[in-house]
């Protein structure tokens, strides 16, 4: 097992995209890469909503492979049922 794994740190929003790569000792989580990478300090008073690999939530303590890619999940600006609803009553 080596003693490092690369793992990117992704963050995006409509204005700006953030792609880290970072090397950081195997067996670490999430939290750790995020926090290595330093994405967070170019966000200030963000707090992300959740968090994922490849699009798959997992949770911060969620231990990472070599290769994995860790997502920033930003919160909702608008419920899914509330968006329908309002694209049906426009259709009306």
């Amino acid at each position: 097992m080596p003693e490092t794994i690369r793992v990117e740190v992704a963050y995006a929003d409509p204005q700006r995209q953030i792609l880290r790569a970072v090397d950081i000792a195997a067996g670490a989580t999430v939290a750790d890469a995020i926090a290595a990478s330093g994405v967070l300090n170019e966000l200030p008073g963000f707090a992300p909503a959740g968090f994922g690999i490849f699009g798959r939530r997992v949770k911060a303590e969620t231990l990472l492979g070599d290769g994995d890619r860790v997502e920033l999940y930003r919160p909702l600006q608008l419920d899914p049922k509330s968006a329908r609803r309002k694209r049906a009553e426009r259709r009306t």
